[in-house]
């Protein structure tokens, strides 16, 4: 049902989120340094509140503020992992930036730019995807150059060059949206653009999807990613290669689900080819890289691919939302527990730093091939099940030919992520190395462990959580 409705309430997470920022900001002006922890527990805090605010928020499918946010199971869960991946992300940010002299910045800047992942998750309105796209985007250009170091400054200025260049190409599909249209509104668009010439139709969608895929990291607007992630923090690499991914990949699936569904164009065929390409361009780069952040990089490339597969069938087969959503969440778990134990070894840049670790510190080993066999697919992790729905929805959508791609790159991605896992259970020659004492994040290895165990209970849970995400979707 759609309706007027401006209660502030229906966007309770955002609010939260967005109040947390703002008062933590003033916080920061006043708190000396030792103390400006306390900004990011209120970051916690409010995460924390906003994932239980998603969680009881029961109600009949709505749009909240006209027809510009929706209100269903999409957006609830899309809420909760991206919330939920924020509090990952700033257990292994708050022993990095502890006492930092822009310590609170930091925890500003991440909760501004998760309130924009959040509205491009709930977006149902053009103008206010755009808006999201703006404020997702900017704090994780200042992010991403938070060290103020060389690698830093650059993977910022090539992640603001790319972002700025998508961002005017967005815009522009919009406004040629609109003029095919006369609104904004998805609800009205999906009737108004089934009546529209195609050609201006395709005009506008083209530029639009290409602002939110550089959001996801896919292919044609992911060369930003091995970059940034290399260069940046690994508890930000982590940030950018999960959060804003979630929120892009929602809004990829609600805009195919809804204004473009009866827009006359090629929609499946067009996220086909961007999901092989994405999956194929990523294993491919992955398996000539030797440092772990580049590798991870490469890895989300092809990530994305797989979970362009229920997109590319939005609204047209059975298992499509709960596919996605499940995906999203497990990806989200694994993701980050392999960039956990990238944070828990700071002195590991290469594959061939990890030589010998199993010796030494054999949970934080066995923690990874949880993550990476579990980002291949491997069970009983929830990546198995998620690809094993993302597969099946496809091809019920009759895309065989794209689940056998799939199925190849799957068995490719096997040798880069091996290639990692190996060298950990070889004995070194020398005693030294990350191996030793001093050399391990304590906090960090936790964040991992507890990511590891959570991907299992996740994949052997999945029935339970397949039901509660397969709800309607607000149209």
């Amino acid at each position: 049902m759609t309706g007027m409705n401006e209660n502030p309430a229906d966007l309770l997470p955002e609010v939260l989120l967005a109040a947390s920022a703002v008062l933590g900001l003033l916080l920061g002006a006043w708190l000396p340094r030792h103390r400006q922890w306390l900004t990011g527990a209120l970051a916690g805090v409010a995460c924390t509140a906003g994932i239980v605010a998603a969680a009881t928020a029961a109600g009949p499918v709505e749009t909240a503020f006209g027809e510009s946010f929706a209100l269903d199971t999409l957006t609830a869960t899309g809420r909760i992992v991206i919330l939920g991946a924020t509090l990952l992300v700033l257990a292994l940010a708050a022993p990095r930036v502890r006492a930092h002299p822009r310590e609170t910045e930091f925890y500003v800047l991440l909760q501004l730019a998760v309130a924009g992942a959040l509205m491009m998750a709930g977006a149902q309105d053009l103008l206010l995807l755009a808006a999201g796209y703006l404020l997702a985007s900017v704090p994780a250009y200042a992010l991403t150059g938070f060290r103020k170091d060389a690698p830093g400054t650059e993977a910022a200025l090539k992640y603001y060059v790319v972002g700025a260049l998508l961002g005017v190409l967005m815009l522009t599909g919009v406004t040629v949206l609109l003029a095919a249209g006369r609104t904004t509104a998805y609800p009205s668009l999906r009737t108004a653009l089934a009546e529209a010439p195609a050609a201006l139709v395709a005009a506008g969608a083209i530029p639009l999807l290409a602002g939110v895929l550089f959001k996801a990291g896919a292919v044609p607007g992911h060369f930003w990613v091995p970059d940034a992630v290399q260069g940046s923090a690994a508890p930000v690499a982590a940030f950018l290669t999960t959060v804003p991914k979630i929120g892009a990949l929602v809004a990829f699936y609600r805009l195919g689900a809804v204004p473009l569904s009866g827009a006359g164009l090629p929609w499946g065929d067009l996220v086909a080819v961007l999901s092989v390409a994405s999956m194929t361009l990523g294993n491919l780069a992955a398996f000539f890289q030797r440092d772990v952040k580049r590798l991870l990089a490469y890895s989300t490339i092809s990530q994305v691919g797989y979970l362009l597969l229920p997109v590319a069938v939005a609204g047209r087969a059975g298992l499509d939302q709960e596919a996605l959503l499940f995906y999203l969440a497990a990806y989200a778990l694994t993701n980050l527990g392999a960039f956990a134990v990238v944070c828990a070894l700071p002195g590991a840049r290469t594959v061939e730093d990890y030589r010998g670790l199993a010796r030494t510190h054999p949970a934080l080993p066995a923690a990874l091939v949880v993550c990476l066999l579990g980002l291949v697919g491997t069970p009983p992790t929830a990546v198995f099940l998620g690809k094993l729905e993302v597969f099946s929805a496809a091809f019920d959508g009759g895309y065989a030919w794209l689940v056998v791609v799939a199925a190849v790159n799957t068995v490719a991605s096997l040798f880069y992520y091996l290639r990692w896992i190996a060298p950990a259970f070889v004995a070194r020659a020398d005693a030294g190395g990350v191996a030793g004492p001093g050399a391990t994040s304590r906090s960090a290895a936790v964040v991992a462990y507890g990511a590891a165990a959570g991907s299992v209970v996740l994949g052997l849970l999945g029935g339970a959580v397949l039901d509660v995400v397969g709800g309607p979707l607000a149209r």
